[in-house]
């Protein structure tokens, strides 16, 4: 079990009293409400009297859809090679290319970082986007949008070491770029002197997670498994181990988002993986808010 992180609390409550009301470039609820937090078991977040997130009271008919998703065959999430959306490796000719290979920009480390920053780009844009917030029934907090981000890094360092060496490899700067991220948004909140110790402190939380997500994921677990792991690290306001009756269906839909997109991951090339030309499964064209 990983211990209580009293210190990461007072991080979000300091987020909270300077004003931070951005993360990656969207609002965020900056009320009392969302300050009075402590860390509970797993490296999750839980708050003793008021809720950090809640889910939101919406119509049964978005329910009944809510309940309908991430039920379809998995598949490979490659980006087609006409796609737009596509980033390709800068080609050059003659001199510059002779420059660059100087450079070293053809080297595997380049190529490396550079694959890595797309494909933490793809995770920021599926985190970011106020639709997975809409779908799952959550408020966008720096406590959900952490949470939200640690779960996608998940699911690709997860399908990384299936690639051996070269995927850990390759994951190592991949969280480099996630760690810079997270200290450039915390640094926002004015308390560049206490940096280093909240980094500390959320990297914590960070491996609590991977751990809990991992167990959850083992052939041997059990089937309601994944589903408390996902209550306790995003949803959960008290530290309780399921869901309650008014979160079970976003808990349970975003359980199964989780386990599809990691068997999507796992049927996506290797090309792909490591270019960063994929994409996580569309929450628009699911078509739920209708």
């Amino acid at each position: 079990m990983v211990p209580r992180f009293r210190r990461a609390s007072q991080l979000l409550q300091l987020l909270c009293r300077s004003g931070l009301n951005t993360m990656g470039g969207d609002t965020l609820m900056n009320t009392p409400m969302y300050c009075s937090t402590k860390l509970a078991k797993y490296g999750t977040w839980s708050t003793p009297t008021t809720p950090i997130s809640k889910t939101t009271d919406f119509p049964s008919k978005y329910e009944v859809r809510l309940n309908d998703m991430f039920w379809s065959k998995p598949g490979s999430l490659s980006l087609p090679t006409n796609s737009p959306l596509r980033i390709e490796e800068p080609k050059y000719e003659g001199l510059k290319h002779l420059v660059f290979r100087l450079l070293l920009f053809y080297s595997k480390q380049s190529k490396s970082i550079r694959g890595a920053n797309v494909m933490y780009q793809r995770i920021i844009s599926q985190v970011d986007q106020p639709l997975i917030y809409d779908v799952f029934q959550l408020e966008k907090t720096f406590k959900t949008t952490f949470s939200l981000l640690v779960l996608h890094m998940w699911l690709v360092l997860r399908r990384l070491k299936e690639d051996g060496k070269e995927g850990v490899e390759f994951g190592q700067y991949l969280y480099e770029i996630y760690n810079h991220d997270v200290e450039l948004r915390v640094s926002k909140a004015g308390v560049n002197l206490l940096l280093i110790k909240w980094m500390k402190e959320l990297e914590k939380i960070f491996y609590g997670n991977i751990v809990a997500y991992d167990g959850a994921m083992r052939p041997d677990s059990k089937n309601d498994q994944l589903v408390e792991v996902v209550w306790r690290n995003i949803f959960s306001d008290d530290g309780s181990d399921t869901p309650n009756s008014a979160a079970a269906v976003p808990v349970n839909a975003l359980s199964r988002y989780t386990r599809r997109e990691s068997t999507c991951l796992s049927l996506t090339d290797k090309e792909s993986i490591f270019s960063g030309n994929f994409m996580f499964t569309s929450l628009e064209k699911q078509n739920v808010l209708r």
